[in-house]
């Protein structure tokens, strides 16, 4: 009955995208030594045409000689070809091994409130663009400079320390590059990431933005923050393109100093013309690599950073403990005194909260607006951690529970109901492959919202938008009710769950909460309304964080209806007033 639950064991994803990646990049780094040695075939050939071909004037060798260099190019396109495909493969497998990880672990740290680590799929995409960019390619170049070097100093070692020295300036160049852009960068990319969480928070909220005409304090907001990237980016750019075209300076001269002295050096015979013509293309070719590390810098910092952050997200995900898998839960909820002070105000939102339900039971939790109700909820489903305290679900702590057999165990109503842009049918089955019809039939009956589904002209297939459309905001809240009850959960947190119901949502409602009980589910109802009181076991009063009553429903109605005369019956026609 008890299995250890491996599904999420992120490190191993990740070491495993990694130990392929490094075979096919060690497999990249073999065509890019053959590809650079074969490119010396030009040269070679340049450097007998005219030292051999043009004096001796002998067509057989001037054939042979085409037919060699012809071969050679045609296996260094081939090899570059094959290089370029290898790392194309290894940028989609990267993407596609370790995107849903990514978003499972950016899910996961969203706990703490804050969406930033959604941008990690952004940074897997630049790193693909980077796997599969010339700068990558440039710098696999690179590690075979040296043997340009030395072809170099076989042809004259004058001409050897030339390119050495060039060399040399270079890599300062790039040290210098990478010392002066790094904060720079850095600094962009983090207010480029802070306006493109604005932009999204805009999204989200584009209907009240709209209502209440903030558009422009929105844009505001985005355009500071997209200005000081830009500043950032420029003062980067600026010297990125100032060590570029130092460095593009060196490549020149360099150039000229080796035809130059080249020249001088056939002049007086110690090399042939032919030679200096090879030891120009040479000398090219063993600068090139580095010239081009450094106009690539800046991608190369953002793929580095992109991967430090896709990394430490996974390697520090909660997801990648191994949690024991338990017997399905009957439904036993202990709340153990509860403190919760989210950073960075450190203002004590939830204080000392106790309370304990058994299966088929269910509560009610009232009070004024802010006094935490909201928090609790979510804390309930294990959405929110507590600062200190436990919230058990059958004498487990909610950490400890396999994350995909807890949420299967619950069933959740935020106040702001979310659908996703699929069926009704999916949105009920929680958007699950293995989804049942008669699981999704099931759910609607419990929530009383298969007649409104029946209604629609194409019932559970009808299409939910983005934004939710053509279901009213009520509509949207009864399916969302009906998603909770999927799968027959042993806990239902309902947060709110009238807010949009209309008077036949409200008796829906009530009937969900009945068959709730029926089925032995524990339910916690957060609500504003006191319609809901007489349908439920228990009721808790919140105030300013902390437990001011708690009790039964019959102990604490009297308190909540104040002054209402003792001889009046209270029912659903005549609920306790919660003002």
């Amino acid at each position: 009955m008890h299995r250890r639950s491996s599904d999420n064991e992120f490190r191993d994803v990740l070491g495993s995208g990694l130990a392929n990646a490094r075979r096919n990049l060690v497999t990249v780094g073999l065509f890019s030594v053959a590809v650079n040695l074969l490119v010396l075939a030009i040269p070679i050939y340049l450097f007998n045409m005219s030292d051999r071909v043009l004096t001796s004037r002998s067509t057989d060798t001037l054939v042979m000689l085409t037919i060699i260099v012809v071969i050679a190019i045609g296996a260094h396109v081939l090899m570059d070809m094959m290089r370029r495909i290898i790392l194309m493969r290894v940028a989609v497998e990267t993407e596609a091994k370790l995107g849903g990880p990514v978003l499972s672990a950016a899910a996961k740290s969203a706990q703490s409130g804050s969406s930033r680590e959604f941008q990690t799929l952004a940074d897997l995409q630049h790193l693909r663009a980077f796997i599969t960019g010339p700068v990558l390619l440039t710098m696999f170049d690179t590690p075979v400079a040296p043997v340009y070097f030395a072809v170099v100093f076989l042809i004259h070692p004058h001409l050897g320390f030339i390119v050495l020295g060039s060399g040399v300036a270079l890599v300062i160049v790039a040290l210098l590059n990478q010392r002066v852009t790094a904060a720079p960068f850095n600094q962009a990319n983090n207010y480029g990431a802070r306006a493109n969480l604005t932009a999204e928070s805009m999204a989200r909220n584009a209907q009240v933005i709209n209502a209440m005409g903030m558009i422009p304090e929105g844009v505001q907001v985005w355009g500071r923050e997209t200005v000081e990237s830009l500043k950032a980016q420029v003062i980067g750019q600026d010297r990125n393109i100032l060590m570029t075209g130092v460095s593009k300076f060196l490549r020149l001269c360099t150039q000229i100093a080796i035809l130059g002295w080249g020249a001088w050096l056939a002049l007086e015979a110690h090399i042939t013309s032919g030679m200096v013509i090879a030891a120009s293309i040479v000398a090219s070719r063993a600068l090139a690599p580095l010239e081009g590390t450094i106009e690539g810098w800046r991608s190369f910092v953002q793929a580095r950073s992109a991967y430090a952050r896709i990394r430490a997200l996974l390697l520090n995900s909660p997801l990648n403990l191994e949690r024991l898998r338990l017997p399905r839960p009957a439904g036993y909820l202990n709340v153990e005194r509860i403190l919760y002070v989210p950073p960075p105000n450190k203002k004590v939102i939830l204080n000392g909260i106790s309370f304990q339900l058994k299966p088929g039971e269910s509560l009610a939790i009232v009070g004024d607006s802010g006094t935490g109700k909201t928090m609790l909820a979510r804390m309930l489903v294990g959405s929110i951690i507590p600062t200190a305290g436990s919230v058990r679900l059958d004498m487990m702590d909610l950490r400890n529970w396999d994350p995909r057999q807890f949420g299967e165990s619950v069933g959740y109503l935020p106040q702001d109901v979310q659908l996703f842009p699929a069926t009704i049918k999916a949105n009920i089955g929680r958007m699950r492959d293995d989804a049942r019809d008669e699981d999704v039939f099931d759910a609607a009956e419990t929530a009383d919202v298969h007649e409104m589904i029946s209604s629609f002209a194409q019932g559970y297939e009808t299409i939910v938008g983005m934004d939710g459309s053509p279901l009213s905001g009520g509509q949207r809240q009864r399916i969302g009710l009906a998603r909770a009850f999927y799968g027959n959960p042993r806990l239902i947190v309902l947060d709110e769950p009238n807010s949009n119901l209309d008077a036949n949502g409200e008796r829906a409602l009530a009937k969900a909460l009945v068959r709730a009980k029926e089925k032995q589910i524990t339910v916690v109802t957060i609500t504003q309304r006191a319609a809901l009181l007489m349908s439920v076991d228990k009721i808790m009063i919140l105030h300013q964080g902390a437990v001011q009553a708690f009790g039964s429903r019959d102990e604490i109605i009297p308190m909540i209806a104040g002054r209402k005369p003792n001889n009046t019956p209270m029912g659903p026609d005549n609920p306790p007033s919660l003002n």
